[in-house]
């Protein structure tokens, strides 16, 4: 289980993210359906902006291994970020 803390003035939480939710997300993005509206959305900035770039396909088989090889390194730090208004989020396998 993936666990994302955050601290700010007087208020503190954490967010426990299991691996199913990750899965589930991942599929999400993934989908064919989400990816064609992504690239339909920036396809306007890109051409004001005169730039020939779409977004590559992601194919959920390969970021379902990362995954699978996030759950071996439990304990891990992934993100540890302190922002000079006293803000902390950290994020921990």
């Amino acid at each position: 289980m993936m666990q994302v803390k955050v601290k700010t003035k007087g208020v503190y939480f954490t967010i426990p993210v299991p691996y199913v939710f990750l899965n589930i997300a991942i599929s999400i993005l993934c989908s064919k359906f989400v990816q064609q509206m992504a690239n339909k959305w920036t396809k306007e900035h890109f051409e004001r902006k005169k730039i020939d770039f779409s977004i590559p396909r992601i194919e959920k088989k390969t970021l379902q291994p990362i995954v699978n090889e996030l759950k071996t390194y439990k304990g891990i730090v992934l993100v540890d970020v302190k922002a000079q208004d006293g803000t902390e989020v950290k994020v921990k396998l």
